[in-house]
């Protein structure tokens, strides 16, 4: 999504290198939507990984109404022919014949679920989709959908500061044995130990109006990253390193999606699927989160649903 969404501009030539520098490192799992961009995400993706095509899964998104000319988000809409014709267009943009994953990226109110997952079972009994999604969908949500047609997947944020899914899907997705795709395992950069309280952002950046990220609020939340920090420096660990693990940690059937335009932080990330904390080291964690509250609440927009 960074790369052509929400943290401000980037270089396409680089974001290229990062993308087959993925793939090369072993990374074959690759998420994008309509609305990164939008659009461009996609044809980005699909030049980067034209030549590996075959032995990566690439997931997109849909769900959202763009406006026919400025393409700003003006709403969602998961009408079945909506969703038709969103997947003709994002695989015409993937240079693919077929979409491994398709998501529905946020629940629309006003079109039943059992219709949404039927549309996408019929995009499936058709070749164009693998597999169905959801994202920031409840337990009652799923259920229903999953009745209609399977749901593979369900992608929500979940993190070291974000973990309301253990309570309210964890029970649920184990139960009908769906895998968990935790966005923002990172805490939009947060985590990593890179935001200090003189961090600015470009104009364009998200986290501008992310509570997390506010001056009344940075303090706090920079105390907690820091005894995070210490205790990943202690096991030879970066901060993102031990994130990821921990999330890793939690199931087996999670797949968090860390981003990055950077080469040498793809590298640190990928790294982190290696690490295995110690019953004594999740129990260090556990104990350092219980003692330091969270200052912000989680994502101005995303409510599950």
């Amino acid at each position: 999504m960074g790369m052509t969404y929400a943290y401000g501009s980037s270089d396409r030539a680089a974001n290229l290198a990062v993308l087959r520098a993925a793939r090369d490192a072993g990374v074959t799992f690759f998420d994008t939507a309509e609305i990164y961009g939008p659009y461009t995400n996609e044809e980005l993706l699909a030049e980067a990984l034209a030549p590996v095509r075959d032995t990566v899964i690439i997931a997109t998104k849909f769900g959202f109404a763009l406006d026919p000319d400025s393409h700003a988000v003006i709403g969602l809409d998961s009408r079945p022919e909506h969703i038709k014709a969103v997947a003709d267009a994002c695989l015409k943009r993937l240079k693919t014949n077929v979409i491994d994953l398709f998501y529905q990226h946020r629940v629309d109110p006003a079109v039943p679920i059992e219709d949404v997952a039927g549309a996408v079972g019929e995009l499936v009994a058709a070749g164009k989709v693998r597999y169905f999604g959801l994202s920031e969908a409840s337990a009652a949500t799923i259920r229903r959908a999953h009745a209609v047609h399977p749901v593979a997947a369900l992608q929500s944020e979940y993190s070291l500061w974000v973990r309301e899914p253990e309570d309210l899907l964890f029970a649920t997705l184990e139960e009908l044995g769906i895998g968990f795709v935790p966005y923002s395992p990172l805490g939009r950069g947060f985590l990593t130990g890179a935001i200090r309280r003189d961090t600015k952002f470009d104009a364009s950046d998200i986290r501008n109006g992310h509570p997390r990220f506010q001056e009344e609020n940075r303090a706090q939340n920079i105390a907690l990253v820091d005894a995070l920090t210490a205790i990943a420096a202690a096991r030879g660990l970066t901060p993102a390193q031990l994130a990821l693990a921990w999330v890793l940690a939690q199931k087996p059937w999670i797949v968090p999606i860390p981003g990055t335009r950077r080469i040498a932080q793809l590298q640190e990330n990928v790294a982190a699927a290696e690490v295995e904390l110690s019953a004594a080291d999740l129990r260090q964690i556990e104990d350092t989160l219980a003692h330091a509250a969270v200052a912000g609440g989680r994502n101005r927009q995303a409510a599950i649903a």
